[in-house]
């Protein structure tokens, strides 16, 4: 098993992950993780744990995560969107065939202004979309 394991592990938190240098040429045959480095997705900040001195290895390694991990979130937005557009489809064919009248009271109000402001924005940014096409930028 210690032959398969990465040099470096990941443990993803909110905006970025700690990162671990991992060990297995220890006297004691153990798996030892020892972390190296703090980093943040949003702002792109590495910051070295402790007193530690990165090397260009594990910059390189990191900086390679943090390209990776950023797309992954990126692909994941994009399919909460496509999972959202189905939600609705199926929200519109429940309030159409299945919702009871107190079901319908209970959300009608907070969809009704939940896709108002959606289309809001939706359409703004369509149109701030067309006024760049036409004007060629």
């Amino acid at each position: 098993m210690s032959a398969d394991l990465p040099e470096y592990y990941f443990r993803v938190r909110e905006n970025g992950a700690f990162v671990f240098r991992v060990d297995t040429e220890n006297r004691n045959r153990r798996i030892e993780m020892d972390q190296i480095a703090v980093v943040n997705i949003r702002n792109g900040e590495i910051k070295p744990h402790g007193q530690r001195q990165l090397t260009g290895q594990d910059l390189a390694e990191i900086k390679s995560w943090m390209a990776t991990r950023a797309a992954t979130l990126a692909a994941r937005d994009v399919d909460d969107i496509h999972r959202a557009i189905d939600h609705l489809n199926l929200t519109a064919q429940w309030a159409n065939s299945r919702a009871t009248e107190e079901q319908l009271e209970d959300v009608t109000d907070a969809l009704l202004l939940a896709m108002h402001d959606l289309r809001s924005v939706l359409v703004r940014k369509k149109a701030d979309r067309l006024m760049k096409e036409r004007s060629g930028e």
